[in-house]
């Protein structure tokens, strides 16, 4: 039976949902696969969020640690609520043809809280539209040989998954952008080797931490090291923050960690407050410069759109306001270990490791379909988590930062008992697999 936290009062749910009548339209014009993977998560359909808590259609309420990363303030922030529904009250949409505030308020906001000399900015809406402009500012630049990382995700547009490197993701899509490699992540000497046979002619593009590669952390010194390479041999390097910034890692970006300052920084997810779909490349005045030279060189008719901006411009006043920066640092420090405690405790011959920095915390197990198990034991007891595309046998927490104590309890302890009920089934299956 899920778990149902009564403490907090969850919001009325707008009308009463048909769950067959949805999953039929599901089936009928969006996935098949997609209404399938949802039975095995009773067909729940989310209807309501506040803060960390979201509301089904049968009215049950769950923690919200999943979202992908999106939810680091939570769901329906009421600063970014409150930007959002002033800028709808007044111009939502703009011409594009004018000069329009919102915008440029929303750019000056956004560099203010990145590594210096990233004061240029093209907003978009996705991670993978984001990468794009990345990729293309590096072509524009002349480096037409990219490298990415092995177990790295970017995205699934075509100049994205080449960089994306996952053959379930690529093969049916070949080929692809030519001239990308992907190298293992961590390993600076196999790097150094590519940009010395290459000199003046790779961009590299990495994420501080791999995300969706199911919370990789690469050694200590390594993203410092990687920046070093790229300016010895004359490189462009572009950071991947869409899942890592914005205080996910309990820093302002994962850059800080090591004083890192790529030519181009990629940011999404929660830079739309849980609220809009936005993402954004900033980069350096002169990674920038063939932007600067014709602005329609590379344009999107919703890029920069005011009432996205007006969410940007509220994520930034809360975290600021609220310090989810540092909160973001302190909880994960806190559920980290506890989280580590219980898997070891519980489930000691099916956990490999429990790693995470800041709000981005993984449990790897010893095979996928047990992180798939898990994710399902915890849905039962009142959690939502995600898997990892490229990690998958790593279940991924991405709780956001206003987690009070007893919602941090709360997950704790849905945790103890998912895992309780993952051992206990594991026992009950044959031997050799399902």
């Amino acid at each position: 039976m899920t778990v149902i936290q009564e403490s907090v009062e969850a919001p009325a749910a707008s009308a009463a949902v048909d769950e067959a009548e949805i999953l039929n339209l599901y089936r009928a014009h969006l996935s098949k696969g997609r209404a399938t993977l949802a039975e095995l998560f009773g067909s729940h359909m989310e209807v309501a969020s506040e803060g960390a808590w979201l509301t089904t259609s049968d009215g049950e309420r769950f923690l919200n640690a999943g979202g992908y990363g999106v939810f680091i303030m939570g769901a329906r922030h009421p600063i970014v609520m409150e930007e959002v529904e002033r800028q709808l009250r007044t111009h939502p949409t703009a011409t594009r043809i004018l000069l329009e505030p919102t915008v440029a308020r929303a750019a000056e906001a956004l560099a203010s809280v990145l590594p210096p000399g990233l004061d240029r900015v093209h907003f978009a809406l996705s991670g993978a539209e984001a990468v794009e402009t990345g990729l293309k500012l590096a072509r524009a630049n002349g480096y037409k040989r990219t490298i990415s990382m092995r177990g790295g995700y970017h995205g699934k547009t075509l100049g994205a998954l080449s960089a994306t490197a996952k053959d379930v993701y690529q093969a049916p899509f070949r080929p692809l952008v030519p001239d990308f490699q992907h190298l293992p992540f961590g390993d600076a000497d196999a790097l150094e080797t590519e940009l010395r046979a290459h000199p003046g002619e790779v961009c590299v593009i990495l994420e501080p931490v791999q995300g969706e590669g199911g919370v990789i952390i690469p050694p200590k010194g390594y993203l410092k090291r990687v920046e070093e390479l790229v300016r010895e041999y004359d490189g462009f390097l572009i950071l991947d923050e869409v899942q890592s910034g914005f205080g996910r890692l309990g820093e302002w970006w994962g850059a800080d960690i090591e004083g890192v300052v790529p030519d181009v920084l990629l940011t999404g997810k929660a830079l739309g407050g849980g609220v809009m779909p936005v993402s954004a490349a900033v980069a350096t005045r002169k990674a920038f410069r063939p932007f600067d030279k014709d602005p329609y060189v590379h344009t999107a008719t919703f890029s920069g759109q005011p009432v996205l901006m007006a969410a940007v411009q509220g994520a930034i006043r809360a975290v600021k306001e609220e310090r989810l920066v540092t909160r973001a640092m302190d909880l994960g420090a806190r559920l980290l270990p506890r989280i580590a405690e219980v898997a070891h405790r519980n489930i000691p011959e099916l956990v490999v490791d429990v790693r995470g920095r800041g709000l981005l915390i993984g449990v790897e197990l010893v095979e996928a379909g047990l992180a798939g198990e898990l994710l399902i034991e915890l849905f039962n007891h009142g959690v939502v988590a995600n898997h990892s595309m490229n990690g998958s046998s790593v279940v991924r927490f991405t709780p956001p930062a206003v987690l009070d104590d007893t919602d941090v309890d709360f997950l704790v302890n849905s945790f103890d008992l998912a895992t309780r009920d993952l051992i206990r089934g594991a026992a009950k299956m044959p031997e050799g697999g399902n």
